[in-house]
């Protein structure tokens, strides 16, 4: 909504900027005017359109984005639960502005119908003259003409025969047009310029007309003469406005354009073209970059987990071309949301979705098992979580190429590069009936030291486990390792179908029985504020050692409370056994 919103803004100061250097001192006032009215429109419009063959020629990103893999193997539901406060400032900031313009809006109209009521009105055929008694003003609205009595008396109609072309030509619609663009987009100054500009261009019309009728120079000599009163109603014509006298002057003694400067109203189809280019990109750029979620098998520590965003290589590639019999296509790169076939890990079968979550599932789970996640704290890194970008191609002979890393320590990406060429072989993407190279982006983060300790979630090699299974001795199995993840009641399905059923009734219960008003009693600080927890599903399908950290001890007992109060599960398996498996759970709240 943001987005469109500074398009929106973006796009009529263009149109603006067109007309204030280009149009704006022609005599073309008719034009100028419909140019003023559709511009406005246009710049809500254009955002909406997009156009293929302008999508195809914008810049594409070539690079599909992996989700994050988490390295320190525990268990984690990562879905932070936001237990919000259901205030939205943002919203009630906009609304209330809404509101408030509304009720200014409303009021001038009432004191417009005042006039109407506590005034004589004299009825014509094309116009009702209502005479002021003590306001020396003079203005229009619809097919009134407010007047004061003494400049009737006096036989000034110049000034009638001035507010009886707004009447005609309906000016009062254009001023409502924009008062309601206020209304609806008080925040945008932009909409009081354009406001501006077209009842500067009213009264230029209004002048235009009276001069074919009136000498020129007794007609600006008069307006220099008099001295009105000037309504602070912004939806009114009015004959006097200070600021307005010495550009409609300068506009009257203005000899006519010539007919060969309409040609500048050409200026609008190479602005809208690159506008639509410009919404078209965006639009691409975002349909390009696939948002992944995070894979619920990937593992974390609450320290990863209270990170928020990462960064992501940004790689520039070259476009090539592949003959294919008498047609040229672009497919030796060819963007992820366009192929036709994706890679195909060994042994994933389904649908085209259904293929893409396998890759990722298991691109994911291999880095999980092969990545020497002692490194890390052998290279005497500062503490927190780290990051490793890689960069690689599954070509289209479906071998892993042109690897990049970027990390903290040249050792970690030499780890990186090492663990990445250990994928195996797939079936390559496919495009238009060729084999297509594919590229992909992989974040990987780990932790470095922390308040969570080896003990805690002690880092077993799939070998080692099973030497433990096998000594009958108890060990928590990591996440991504298990063959079968604890039951909550009442879900039912695939593997997959189980893990999500249980992240989504964990974050459901606790959103529910959380004391979120609980913070406010605190005096905490406004702000953002985590609780972190960790606790275990036991091999017997119990809530287990649940312990938590917060920036109080009374949220540190609410958490342990809730989390204590989860139904027992069927727990989880691994090599036909029952195990026992830790979870982190973050969990996230707002102090007002």
């Amino acid at each position: 909504m943001i987005n469109y919103i500074l398009q929106v803004v973006l796009f009529q100061a263009l149109f603006l900027a067109v007309y204030d250097f280009f149009l704006q001192k022609e005599t073309f006032f008719k034009w100028n005017r419909f140019y003023l009215l559709l511009t406005p429109v246009l710049a809500f419009v254009i955002p909406f359109l997009r156009f293929e063959t302008l999508q195809k020629s914008a810049a594409t990103m070539y690079v599909e984005q992996l989700p994050t893999v988490f390295l320190n193997p525990e268990a984690v539901i990562l879905q932070t639960v936001e237990i919000q406060s259901s205030i939205n400032y943002l919203q009630i900031g906009f609304y209330s502005g809404i509101v408030l313009f509304t009720i200014l809006f409303l009021i001038k109209l009432f004191k417009i119908i005042q006039l109407i009521a506590t005034n004589e009105v004299v009825k014509s055929e094309y116009f009702k003259l209502v005479l002021l008694n003590k306001t020396a003003s003079a203005f229009s609205f619809f097919n009134y003409i407010f007047i004061k009595r003494d400049f009737i008396k006096n036989k000034e109609l110049s000034i009638i025969q001035h507010e009886m072309v707004h009447c005609k030509q309906l000016h009062t619609l254009d001023l409502l047009f924009f008062e309601l663009l206020k209304i609806a987009m008080w925040f945008n100054p932009l909409i009081y310029v354009y406001q501006n500009r077209i009842t500067l261009l009213h009264e230029y019309i209004s002048d235009a007309e009276v001069v074919q009728q009136t000498d020129k120079n007794n007609y600006f000599n008069f307006i220099l003469s008099q001295t009105f009163n000037v309504e602070n109603i912004s939806f009114i014509n009015q004959f006097f406005k200070q600021s307005l006298i010495k550009k409609r002057i300068a506009m009257i003694t203005k000899n006519k354009s010539q007919k060969i400067k309409q040609l500048k109203y050409l200026l609008m189809l190479p602005l809208i073209g690159g506008m639509l280019v410009l919404s078209s990109f965006e639009d691409k750029e975002e349909s390009n970059i696939q948002e992944l979620p995070i894979i619920e098998e990937v593992i974390s520590s609450s320290e990863i987990a209270e990170n928020e965003s990462f960064d992501y290589l940004k790689v520039e590639e070259s476009r090539k071309v592949l003959k294919n019999k008498d047609t040229l296509i672009e497919t030796l790169d060819v963007p992820f949301s366009e192929i036709e076939n994706v890679p195909v890990f060994p042994g994933c079968i389904g649908t085209e979705e259904e293929l893409k979550k396998c890759l990722q599932d298991g691109i994911t789970n291999h880095v999980n098992k092969n990545f020497n996640t002692t490194l890390a704290n052998e290279l005497k890194l500062e503490p927190g979580v780290q990051r490793i970008y890689v960069m690689f191609k599954i070509d289209k002979d479906g071998n892993i190429s042109d690897i990049q890393s970027r990390a903290p320590h040249k050792s970690l990406e030499d780890e990186a590069i090492r663990v990445v060429s250990l994928l195996p072989k797939m079936i390559p993407g496919k495009h238009k009936d060729n084999y297509v190279n594919v590229k992909y982006a992989l974040p990987i983060a780990f932790k470095v030291d922390g308040k969570v300790t080896k003990d805690e979630f002690p880092k077993y090699t799939k070998k080692r486990i099973d030497s433990l299974i096998a000594e009958n001795i108890d060990v928590d199995v990591p996440f991504a390792l298990l063959n079968n993840v604890p039951v909550f009641p009442g879900c039912e399905g695939t593997e997959e179908e189980l893990k999500a059923c249980i992240q989504e009734n964990i974050t459901n219960h606790v959103a529910k029985n959380f004391n979120s008003a609980l913070a406010k009693t605190l005096g905490l600080k406004p702000g953002l504020k985590r609780v972190f927890v960790i606790f275990k599903i036991d091999k017997e399908g119990n809530i287990t050692n649940v312990r938590a950290r917060a920036p109080h001890k009374a949220l540190e007992d609410e958490a342990i409370r809730v989390v204590n109060c989860l139904p027992k599960m069927k727990p989880g398996r691994y090599g036909g056994q029952a195990i026992g498996v830790k979870y982190s759970l973050p969990i996230a709240f707002k102090v007002d």
